[in-house]
């Protein structure tokens, strides 16, 4: 069942980083997995206890503030007139970007298809503009441009991240524990969506994404955006005008990430 959906049972491991205040504002997306094992982690009740304390929501996009403390945000370099995919991955997403670069190469070499490949790519690049509910936001933010699996992948690797999948050795990240609370158990809301994606015979590609995305954050690896070129010129169908410019329905969103400093 692993092997059919690309899951293969090569070994995998995880890099570790120190701990640090506010750990799920201050790590770049996609590192769930990157953490020390604490003798302690927070409740939810703690954690609740903590929003009064800091100057932004922790589900707000990256790209929209600073995380050094203190710090100030970096002017954005011009976009082309008709920005592509890979114009994004050059120029916007700082935040998100190298990860999801090493998220598709993981899927690569594990045997995933271009399909796949190409959502593990896409995953996470809407924690640009909006981290809460990131997986939803970016499914809508590619629905247009990509096949209805890419995006199904893309949807549901987020509310698979809550359930372990010991078959394919996904385990519930340490982080979780620390950045959700200790004593947290998913509502129903998401008890319900893992039960409808577990069943679903696209399920092994979303969590094709969610072992992929796990695995894939190491900030002195370089994978470039040519590996994918072919992928992407095959299964993403990138407007002629630019993404921004083709008056569909997620154009909007496309214009937030090229301009984030305009005001309304």
């Amino acid at each position: 069942m692993a092997e059919e959906h690309g899951l293969g049972d090569r070994q995998l491991h995880t890099e570790k980083v120190t701990s640090e205040p506010n750990v799920s504002a201050a790590l770049p997306a996609g590192s769930a997995a990157l953490t020390v094992p604490s003798a302690r982690y927070p409740t939810v009740a703690e954690l609740d206890a903590q929003i009064t304390t800091r100057p932004y929501r922790r589900g707000v996009g990256r790209m929209f503030w600073s995380r050094a403390e203190g710090g100030l945000v970096a002017r954005l370099p011009p976009m082309p007139v008709a920005p592509k995919l890979a114009d994004f991955f050059r120029l916007r997403l700082a935040n998100t970007g190298n990860h999801c670069l090493q998220s598709a190469n993981k899927a690569l070499g594990r045997g995933a298809d271009e399909e796949i490949v190409l959502a593990c790519l896409l995953h996470d690049i809407a924690q640009e503009f909006m981290c809460a509910d990131h997986g939803y936001w970016g499914a809508q933010l590619m629905e247009p441009y990509v096949s209805e699996r890419t995006a199904f992948a893309i949807k549901y690797h987020q509310p698979l991240r809550f359930f372990a999948d010991a078959e394919v050795g996904y385990t519930y990240p340490d982080i979780y524990r620390r950045i959700y609370g200790d004593d947290f158990a998913p509502d129903p809301r998401l008890e319900q969506t893992y039960q409808f994606v577990r069943k679903h015979r696209w399920y092994g590609d979303a969590r094709e994404v969610t072992v992929s995305d796990l695995y894939a954050f190491d900030p002195k690896a370089v994978v470039a955006f040519e590996t994918f070129t072919d992928i992407v010129g095959r299964h993403f169908k990138q407007p002629a005008g630019g993404l921004g410019n083709d008056n569909g329905p997620v154009a909007h969103m496309w214009r937030t990430l090229i301009n984030p400093d305009a005001p309304l």
